[in-house]
């Protein structure tokens, strides 16, 4: 394990000390807390996931919803071989609670690394430490990874990188720790043409985004109810496009065979999820394309999709050809 961490500053390697890595000269030091390395200050941008996953911690596994929707969005989107992945080195950049850690170390038998700049590592944690030594997890910021560059066969980021400062230096970030021609796999938010930001997430997220945690969950939560039953009564009459206009996350690409309580809870993690974060930059498809062909790669597809019956992705996935 210890081989694979470096200083996410100065690319220096670490070992292992007490609840601690730290660098031979001993210049740096990083503390590991509740059995987790950390690699960044407590305090960042990401805060509000953390708040997020650790709230609704086992809220989208598979293991206990008893569907495999996570599964089917990590295979669909990577479109990878469980078997051959097993054999190769993963980075997994932006793990939330881990249900796509969940799906990768159930489906193969190969060992992950793992990385959230939020606390929701401890979710993570909670979730998929029965894996033991197969999952190697760490708080970490995209930007600077505990990781030396050229090192993974694959790394993939889903549902991340539209939540970050810089969707260009992120995926720069993704592509350097990726070995020539390993493969990076992403998904974000697309923009689908002029209407995509006349929406209540982008109409009202500036104030939203300011409130303290605890009282956008309970604006939310307090207000769910209603807002379930407006959706439900304009897609019944056929006015859905209307819905973009209530404060609710879209409650139709959910799965259809959740329970009324499951639904209710979905929704107002999903609504939270929409009007909590910090950033959030929905990007063109051809100009992300464009972004991994700039930092060496050759994109080897790049459109949408399907990741259930009522939803589609945008995913990109390129080769680091050098």
């Amino acid at each position: 394990m210890s081989k694979f961490y470096v200083s996410p500053i100065t690319g220096k390697p670490l070992k292992k000390k007490g609840n601690w890595y730290i660098s031979d000269s001993g210049s740096e030091s990083f503390p590991i807390i509740n059995s987790i390395p950390r690699f960044c200050s407590k305090s960042n941008y990401s805060e509000s996931f953390g708040y997020q996953w650790n709230k609704f911690d086992i809220t989208q596994l598979d293991s206990i919803n008893k569907i495999n929707l996570s599964e089917k969005r990590f295979y669909q989107s990577t479109n990878w071989d469980p078997k051959l992945i097993s054999k190769e080195n993963v980075l997994e950049v932006g793990s939330g609670a881990g249900r796509f850690t969940e799906v990768f170390l159930k489906t193969t038998k190969g060992t992950l690394h793992s990385i959230d700049y939020s606390n929701a590592v401890e979710a993570n944690f909670k979730n998929n430490n029965k894996f033991n030594e197969r999952l190697k997890l760490s708080q970490a910021s995209i930007y600077e990874m505990p990781f030396l560059d050229n090192t993974f066969d694959k790394v993939f980021c889903l549902g991340v990188i539209q939540h970050t400062p810089s969707f260009e230096k992120s995926i720069e970030s993704l592509i350097k720790k990726a070995k020539i021609g390993g493969e990076i796999v992403i998904d974000f938010y697309p923009i689908k043409g002029w209407y995509t930001k006349i929406h209540s997430k982008y109409i009202l997220r500036p104030l939203t985004k300011k409130l303290t945690h605890k009282l956008l969950y309970k604006l939310i939560s307090s207000n769910i109810n209603w807002m379930i039953k407006l959706f439900d009564f304009l897609c019944l009459i056929n006015l859905k496009i209307l819905t973009r206009f209530i404060p609710i996350a879209d409650l139709s690409i959910f799965p259809e065979n959740l329970t009324s309580s499951q639904r209710k809870k979905w929704a107002i993690m999903d609504t939270f999820d929409m009007f909590s974060p910090e950033f959030d930059n929905p990007m063109r498809i051809d100009k992300v394309k464009k972004l991994f062909t700039k930092f060496c790669c050759e994109v080897t597809f790049a459109g949408y999709v399907k990741n259930n019956p009522n939803a589609f992705g945008a995913v990109i996935r390129a080769i680091k050809s050098y």
